[in-house]
């Protein structure tokens, strides 16, 4: 089976349960990506902070910061282009919203009637779905770079990335939906819709707004209308990213462990995605044991007979896990889905700090 090859992908989407290095091992493949001379973008959902503070980024690094590769080995480093650089970001939904609306909004007026809508205020930071439709958008405006080789998606953990990766369907249903004809028509129209197909959903708006004097009715309509000519470019854009996310030049790595519940989730994962028609390429499995020495050495080991037992039993039992541990990838392996590749990254001996870290990280993994 061909090797997994970096530089001929154009985006790589990162997929995995939360607590298996999955944004560590997405930074690695991005720091490795540069020092093989690819231009290089990675966005990262939801970052620790020592990972903040190895790729260069503060909390609100919203926009792509250029990450400092001085750490890296030289000697290491392919001249192969002199453009190859790495940026780094973290998404923020609400920035990256304010950011699409300024820019779309058809004037200035409409664009401060959006952006000081109370609807508009709480929308744009508190909706899980706001924040993935978000990452999308700023995706296609970071694959609208021609200088860019690669960009590198960490996404949230994989209880939410499948509706992380839906997101431009369900924008596309929402802004084709009955709903926003309806809330987008004149206020007499919309009554006179409503009333006809809509009445009880009418009667129980009224009342809330009567109950509560929040007058949300109209408060929602004002911000539906608000967005009059924008709906098309939104749609648009839905559509180039569900694209974005077929293209043969996209791959979606799954990041796992050996653990044998991580492996049960992986494939529970894999399951999903083909349900929603999206491809897997490779599945890494981080976190791997390192090969285990030789027993004989400890018989002719000088050391004291107390010690080289204890030492005798600990072998015992990491080969006890390591055993286990092959088992379960070659369990993994033989349930892969056609043409996917299983790579496995070592276990590093210690928490990734610095850019170094990562480059040797991305360095390990490979095809197993």
């Amino acid at each position: 089976m061909k090797p997994f090859d970096l530089r001929a992908q154009k985006l790589v989407i990162c997929l995995g349960p939360g607590g298996v290095g999955k944004t560590t091992v997405s930074a690695a493949l991005a720091v490795h990506a540069a020092t093989l001379g690819c231009a290089v973008d990675v966005m990262t959902v939801d970052p620790a902070p020592r990972l903040l503070d190895a790729l260069g980024l503060e909390q609100d690094s919203s926009e792509p910061v250029e990450v400092v590769l001085d750490e890296v080995d030289r000697g290491r480093r392919r001249k192969t282009r002199e453009h190859a650089r790495l940026r780094a970001l973290r998404l923020d939904p609400k920035r990256t919203f304010d950011s699409i609306v300024a820019r779309y909004a058809l004037s200035d007026a409409a664009r401060d009637t959006i952006l000081e809508n109370r609807i508009y205020r709480n929308l744009s930071g508190a909706l899980a779905g706001v924040g993935d439709y978000m990452a999308m958008e700023k995706l296609l405006e970071l694959a609208a770079n021609p200088a860019t080789d690669l960009i590198v998606l960490d996404t949230p953990p994989a209880t939410e990335a499948i509706d992380f990766l839906d997101a431009p369907r369900r924008l596309l249903e929402l802004l084709n939906s009955r709903a926003i004809t309806l809330l987008s028509a004149p206020s007499g129209i919309f009554r006179s819709r409503l009333r006809v197909v809509d009445m009880a959903a009418r009667a129980a708006l009224a009342a809330f707004d009567r109950v509560t004097g929040l007058n949300l009715l109209s408060d929602v309509q004002s911000f539906v209308r608000s967005f009059d000519g924008m709906y098309e470019g939104f749609s648009a854009r839905a559509a180039r990213a569900q694209d974005k996310l077929r293209a043969s030049d996209t791959a979606i790595v799954i990041i796992t462990t050996a653990e044998s519940s991580r492996i049960a989730q992986a494939r529970e994962f894999v399951g999903a995605l083909e349900g929603a028609g999206l491809r897997v390429s490779a599945m890494v499995v981080n976190r791997v044991m390192s090969e285990l020495p030789d027993a004989a050495e400890l018989t002719s080991a000088r050391i004291a007979p107390s010690l080289r037992k204890k030492l005798k039993r600990n072998l015992a039992d990491y080969a006890a896990l390591k055993t286990r541990e092959e088992a379960s990838l070659t369990a993994l392996r033989d349930s892969l889905p056609a043409g996917a590749i299983l790579m496995v990254a070592p276990d590093l001996g210690r928490e990734p700090r610095t850019i170094a870290d990562l480059s040797e990280i991305g360095r390990s993994i490979q095809q197993g």
